[in-house]
């Protein structure tokens, strides 16, 4: 059964920082590629950052590049985004995806975890 489970969002105060954490089973964590998306309220879901399955590329949006870093450890089937300097502007429910293109599209998206940076 594949599963992503998001962690470590929360309430924050601006300029403050947090770790989000996403864990993987089910599938071979170590083929896919990893994205963080986001999603605030009537707004649509945006690309945060991304990393390759071999961790050696990484893309941020322009609006969290400086502040944010994605990263991966292939051992612990888990995914990273360190969250810096946050802004109001940051709140929304942030969601792990994982994608691999084979034999077929392999696509698959945690629950969401929710952060707030608000004063």
């Amino acid at each position: 059964q594949v599963q992503l489970v998001e962690s470590g969002g929360g309430l924050v105060q601006p300029g403050g920082s947090l770790r989000l954490s996403c864990t993987a089973s089910g599938f071979t964590f170590r083929l896919f590629a990893f994205s963080w998306y986001r999603q605030a309220p009537g707004k649509e879901r945006e690309l945060v950052a991304t990393s390759t399955s071999t961790g050696g590329t990484r893309n941020y949006a322009d609006s969290v590049k400086g502040r944010f870093t994605i990263s991966r450890d292939n051992v612990k089937n888990t995914v990273y985004l360190q969250m810096n300097s946050l802004k109001p502007e940051d709140t929304a429910v942030y969601y792990c995806n994982a994608r691999r293109s084979a034999d077929k599209l392999y696509d698959y998206w945690g629950q969401g975890t929710q952060v707030t940076v608000s004063s």
